[in-house]
């Protein structure tokens, strides 16, 4: 196997301001207990999936301030120590009453609150970048927009992003703010953000698919997918964040596990570079 200490920079490389990321990231929100509640089973093992992720060159890491709610972020503070070579995405607009429940919660003086929350549980200075986790349809939307303007002034933030938005929203947003970011839901079997994503494309804004990794049919014996993971010698899930990777170059997937090995699957997929005909191999199985 290639060298993995590098093997992330095989994904290439994409700027959130002044802050170059390899675009195959790590997602924090399974560090996290059963319903995104609570701590994780294994605290040793999930700290050390954070480490290993910098280990294999991640220098992007993605969390909320509703994962555990809090423990994600703490995690990653402790097992970072606020390094400043590694841009951490946090965010914050959703409440977490309960396991796998979540309630928009965006009235300006909560968002700016939890932004400066955010700050000491991961240890840093200033958030390299902070996203809206919803908009809040109970909050006038200019009013939230508005809150991540003044964490931007006051410094407490360097660049800000959207999560499941339309494009309209975007343009709205963009009224007060630089959108740098956007994350919504994507993956192979659900693409409803396709829009969306060729928006981000034309404007450079980063592109952060959640849940990327679900792959349905794609992935049973013999199908497309099955295919391409015994041509290269690969998983389904390997060829899925390739495919990621290679549908756009603002693209940033970040696969989440609280396991090392996994990790170490998942980064391993910078690696392997379709063909033009494979991923047209794909668009005709989707489409």
């Amino acid at each position: 196997m290639d060298n993995l200490k590098t093997i992330a920079s095989y994904s290439g490389t994409f700027k959130i301001g002044d802050f170059v990321v390899n675009r195959l990231g790590f997602g924090s929100m399974r560090l996290t207990g059963r319903g995104i509640w609570g701590p994780p089973t294994d605290r040793r093992e999930a700290l050390a999936a954070v480490r290993r992720a910098v280990e294999l060159g991640v220098n992007f890491i993605d969390t909320a301030d509703s994962y555990g709610p809090d423990v994600a972020e703490e995690l990653i503070g402790e097992a970072l120590a606020g390094r400043g070579d590694i841009l951490v995405a946090t965010k914050a607009g959703l409440r977490r009453p309960g396991p796998d429940q979540w309630t928009p919660h965006g009235r300006p003086e909560y968002l700016i609150e939890r932004a400066k929350g955010s700050l000491k549980k991961l240890g840093v200075e200033q958030i390299g970048l902070w996203q809206l986790h919803r908009i809040d349809p109970r909050v006038p939307m200019q009013d939230q927009f508005a809150a991540v303007r003044q964490l931007l002034d006051e410094g407490v933030i360097a660049n800000a992003g959207l999560s499941e938005v339309s494009i309209e929203e975007i343009e709205a947003a963009s009224r007060y703010f630089k959108v740098a970011t956007v994350q919504n839901r994507y993956n192979l079997v659900d693409r409803g953000s396709e829009d969306v994503l060729d928006y981000c494309e034309r404007n450079d804004i980063g592109f952060i698919p959640w849940f990327p990794l679900a792959a349905g049919d794609l992935a049973r014996p013999g199908g497309v997918l099955d295919s391409l993971a015994k041509r290269h010698a690969a998983t389904a899930g390997q060829i899925a964040l390739a495919w990621m990777l290679k549908r756009s170059p603002v693209m940033l997937p970040i696969p989440g596990t609280s396991k090392v090995s996994h990790l170490e699957q998942n980064v391993a997929s910078a690696r392997i570079q379709l063909s033009d005909d494979e991923f047209a191999d794909f668009e005709g199985s989707v489409g």
